[in-house]
């Protein structure tokens, strides 16, 4: 049978709630179970209520203005990657492989990469520029202009590769 609900309790509740404390944690305090503080606080007079729905609301927008500010930061750094990767497409690099019958090491400098890899460098810049306009969506204005820009210098730079015809032997 449950303990009956005594005068002590009451003031306990009253008083714990004055102090800001949630259902809950007067619970564990007076050592009874959560039902038991609501049904106390229910009959007061007036009835006391642990309505916390303006500090849920304010907590809520706090984070979603942090997300907001987290979701903006890798926007920017994808944005970044995407311009490193992009800025590989035209520089020397060293490529190499294991081959011939000792399964040997071998390693050539190029003057920039090969087709495919150049490929798979604006694959990657386009996936970061994608990723990133739907983590920061450019709004218009000057933000917008230097996302067709990066674009148009993409395709350009596409169709630069895809005249070449290999002719670094990609």
């Amino acid at each position: 049978m449950a303990r009956p609900i005594t005068e002590k309790d009451r003031t306990a509740v009253r008083r714990l709630h004055a102090q800001g404390k949630t259902r809950n944690d007067i619970a564990r305090t007076i050592n009874r179970s959560p039902s038991t503080v609501s049904k106390i606080a229910a009959a007061c007079d007036p009835p006391l209520t642990f309505d916390r729905g303006p500090e849920v609301v304010a907590a809520t927008e706090a984070r979603r203005i942090d997300l907001a500010a987290r979701r903006t930061e890798l926007a920017t750094a994808l944005h970044q990657d995407a311009e490193r990767l992009r800025a590989q497409l035209w520089e020397p690099c060293t490529i190499g492989a294991f081959g011939g019958k000792d399964n040997v090491w071998s390693e050539t400098r190029l003057e920039r990469p090969t087709f495919g890899d150049q490929r798979a460098i604006l694959a990657a810049t386009g996936t970061a520029i994608e990723k990133s306009l739907k983590l920061s969506p450019a709004e218009g204005g000057e933000g917008a202009e230097q996302v067709r820009s990066m674009l148009g210098a993409l395709g350009e730079a596409l169709t630069r590769a895809a005249d070449d015809g290999g002719a670094d032997g990609g």
